[in-house]
């Protein structure tokens, strides 16, 4: 027995020291072939120095400004997170080219950045091997036809940038995009693209009308050249998946040239669960130039409150007359509103001072976690006064719970018409989003009740909620939903990749996998929760 004991124990030493040596040699390689991706790229590329520099290792006195000033969830910045072996940042459509054919070449892994609001961090973080980012700061150029209304922007480009160059020449003319202004439009319209006008216009992406990419191969290719397939699986399917996109083709949107915001807040318990109750069943079925979000929120340490900010795209007067037919519950008055032009109505929901807010590049001092739910009946009174509850945790002192409504122009277009699928039958998206102070991340103790107070409440909110899948937004992106294993769990990649594609794609998520493995079949372009590819289209 005790030889046994003894063979089994050589054998695991034998074992161990094995893989400590497969791992210590692995580095040398995967060194030189950095060093050969650099090599290639530096022949192709003109990597000036100063401002212009395209390549940036972390040997470099900018790698980190540039690395950590577009991370815009701090908890990814802290020092264990996974850092690249270099950053290019393009200047032009040929520098993209050049670094998918020489990453190809050396077996470099990549991510994209456009903005990095990516909620897990994926533009700028690959845990599983070195990588490099292609940061897209600097395509960021904007052109705008306001005779056509249309604009082709490209994907370095904020949507502040956008708004700020649309309001410039225009009062009549707008873009349906999220709020945020430092969100990069590269990941907003590749993966949908929430704003105020959706139920007016839809998504961002139901308004792209054309775009540029770089292939896996490194082939640039205009909408005509990429073919209607891949056209479509950009558009709400995530573009980092398939190709590196440079510039998206638009289509402006009419706004009047004075619109009306608003917004409400209710301080009372009962009186805000009785008006979200009501909410629940109008919001959706108003007419489509009204827009108005109910959000659950602490305003100190004591008091959990309820706001209504909303949009409608018309005189104050309309919007009184409507509210009192549709919506008296509210107790909307003329004080609550003003009436300004769409841009201004930008600034208002973000409480900015000027257009030049709008182009300011800041990165956030909050780190948050987010997860969502898509809901398809009213909640009952007695789930949203548990929401209401759970704000009083000590872990929720800034945290939000957002309701967005959908109907309108949502449920007109039909699921199948690009990857985004929650359409008619979805009432509201609820988000849950835990956020705190970036210092915090610094005890991984802090930062992990955060993460609970998420996760919990998502649970809690499991009967309520769409199901057969379970939805989720493909850019609210919840890592909890699953990440690939690597093989670790003996299942495909096509299996492990279905168990959250179809809670973002739904019957989508089938047509982005051939779309993908017809493209891609190599699977150049991925991440933890990308697309995942099939030895042959006919294996689905």
């Amino acid at each position: 027995m005790e030889f046994v004991s003894f063979l089994l124990s050589l054998f695991t030493h034998f074992l161990l020291l094995n893989l400590s040596l497969a791992r210590f040699a692995s580095i040398p390689a995967h060194r030189t072939n950095h060093d050969d991706f650099l090599s290639c790229l530096s022949r192709r590329v003109n990597n000036f120095t100063g401002e212009s520099r395209i390549i940036h290792t972390s040997s470099d006195s900018s790698f980190f400004s540039i690395l950590n000033s577009s991370i815009q969830n701090p908890r990814f910045s802290v020092l264990e997170t996974p850092k690249p072996v270099s950053i290019i940042t393009p200047v032009q459509a040929t520098d993209v080219q050049s670094t998918i054919k020489c990453a190809r070449l050396h077996d470099i892994h990549v991510r994209t950045r456009s903005g990095g609001h990516d909620y897990e961090g994926f533009s700028y973080i690959a845990k599983s091997r070195p990588f490099v980012v292609i940061d897209l700061r600097n395509l960021r150029s904007i052109t705008l036809d306001v005779e056509n209304q249309t604009g082709w922007v490209q994907t370095g480009a904020t949507l502040g940038e956008l708004y700020y160059e649309i309001g410039k020449l225009s009062k009549s003319l707008a873009f349906p995009a999220g709020l945020y202004p430092t969100v990069g439009v590269g990941g907003q319209f590749g993966g949908g693209g929430y704003g105020t006008l959706m139920r007016k216009y839809g998504l961002s992406a139901d308004n792209v009308i054309g775009a540029h990419i770089v292939d896996a191969s490194g082939r640039f290719l205009d909408r005509q050249g990429m073919g209607e397939d891949f056209f479509w699986a950009i558009r709400g399917g995530g573009g980092s998946s398939f190709c590196v996109v440079l510039a998206w083709k638009i289509r402006l949107v009419s706004v009047p040239s004075l619109v009306t915001v608003f917004d409400v807040t209710k301080t009372s318990e009962n009186k805000a669960i009785q008006i979200i109750n009501k909410w629940q069943y109008i919001a959706d079925k108003v007419p489509n130039d009204l827009f108005i979000r109910a959000m659950l929120q602490r305003s100190n340490k004591t008091t959990v409150y309820a706001s209504f900010p909303g949009l409608y795209l018309g005189p104050v007067s309309d919007l009184l007359a409507m509210m009192d037919d549709k919506f008296p519950e509210l107790g909307l008055e003329i004080g609550d509103c003003r009436e300004i032009s769409w841009i201004e109505s930008v600034l208002w929901f973000i409480k900015g001072e000027s257009m030049d807010t709008l182009r300011q590049r800041k990165r956030t001092s909050r780190s948050f976690k987010g997860k969502d739910d898509f809901i398809q009946k009213p909640l009952p009174k007695t789930a949203i006064r548990e929401l209401w509850r759970r704000l009083y945790a000590p872990e929720a002192r800034l945290a939000k719970i957002i309701l967005t409504p959908f109907g309108g122009k949502m449920s007109e277009i039909a699921d199948y018409e690009i990857p985004f699928p929650h359409r008619e039958g979805n009432l509201y998206e609820i988000q849950y989003l835990a956020y705190w102070n970036e210092v915090e991340d610094k005890n991984k103790i802090d930062t992990e009740k955060y993460l609970r107070w998420v996760k919990r409440l998502y649970n809690f909110m499991t009967p309520y909620v769409s199901m057969s899948p379970r939805g989720a937004y493909v850019n609210f992106r919840d890592i909890d939903l699953g990440t690939y294993s690597h093989g670790i769990n003996m299942k495909t990649k096509y299996e492990e990749g279905k168990i959250w594609g179809v809670k973002y794609f739904k019957n989508n998520f089938d047509r982005l996998v051939r779309v993908k493995t017809s493209i891609d079949p190599m699977d150049f372009f991925c991440d933890e929760q990308s697309i995942p590819i099939l030895k042959s289209v006919d294996d689905i």
